[in-house]
């Protein structure tokens, strides 16, 4: 099917989740969206629908691969097999960023539906670095690690989250996905100031953000809990540790995600054009302080 699309500016536009129930909306409105962000386990088989689709849309959009399956953070070996099949999905769609998460999903051969958590010692600083070489190898490329969403703290750690993943950039030279609402649910969380944690994270190395909806419960002490769902809307609070971000940053290609009790193509749309405000807003105030 033919696509007539405007001109994207991945860097001032957001991005979305590209989703199956969306892929026909896509191809026939085209709708003025920065990039378009995959999981890139859904596309390590051979063919079928879902390459015929992803086809179509990579030839007028810019796309990011973002993994869930690599298990950078495990004390076992990188899974040779998966690193083989996100190198082909890599090669095939030349996306412009390829990212995945400073977590833990695979222990004793099995794998756990989640992403887990590390303690920041010394031991884990070698060996997620050792991980991140491996796969910045056979990629031939670097990659963004993405900083996790925690609901508990290791009483043993030797590094703060922002000087571990500064220094796993300076040993192996990756980019940061700056995850604001994983910021956001971690800091509630651990009763955290969002903002302290954003003056000493690594800046200079962020390639992408990624914007999402949470769940708020409560634990057994009654204090609030956010769970990391990404089935809902952006909240207020992770809009304005966005905006907090976008100033000491600037324009920053930024992905609204969303994998769960997915609105209509018009409705993720709609949170990425809130995102695309602020973006515009950073550029006037930085316009600004220059003409000053």
């Amino acid at each position: 099917m033919p696509l007539t699309v405007p001109t994207t500016n991945h860097t001032r536009q957001a991005g979305v989740s590209l989703k199956p129930q969306h892929y026909r909306a896509i191809l026939e409105t085209a709708p003025e969206v920065g990039f378009f962000e995959i999981h890139a386990e859904n596309y390590m088989g051979p063919g079928g629908p879902p390459h015929r689709y992803l086809s179509a849309i990579r030839e007028h959009y810019p796309l990011s691969v973002h993994g869930v399956g690599l298990s950078i953070g495990s004390a076992e070996p990188i899974d040779r097999e998966h690193l083989a099949r996100l190198r082909d999905v890599v090669s095939r769609y030349a996306p412009s960023w390829v990212s995945e998460h400073l977590a833990w999903s695979v222990h004793d051969g099995v794998y756990f539906d989640d992403l887990l958590p590390l303690p920041y010692t010394n031991q884990t600083l070698a060996q997620v670095a050792r991980h991140v070489d491996e796969v910045q190898s056979a990629l031939g490329r670097p990659i963004l690690l993405e900083n996790p969403s925690t609901y508990v703290s290791f009483a043993d750690h030797a590094w703060s989250e922002p000087d571990f993943l500064q220094e796993v950039v300076r040993r192996t030279g990756c980019g940061l996905l700056l995850d604001v609402n994983n910021v956001y649910v971690s800091s509630v969380n651990q009763q955290q100031d969002a903002d302290r944690y954003l003056d000493q994270f690594p800046l200079s190395a962020v390639g992408e953000i990624h914007l999402a909806g949470h769940a708020v419960e409560t634990d057994a002490q009654g204090r609030p809990l956010l769970i990391d769902t990404h089935d809902g809307p952006v909240s207020l609070g992770v809009w304005d540790l966005y905006a907090s971000a976008l100033s000491r940053l600037g324009p920053t290609p930024t992905l609204i995600e969303w994998d769960a009790k997915l609105p209509s193509l018009d409705g993720l749309l709609a949170e990425a054009r809130k995102a695309d405000a602020l973006q515009v807003a950073c550029e006037e105030r930085l316009r600004h302080d220059v003409l000053a």
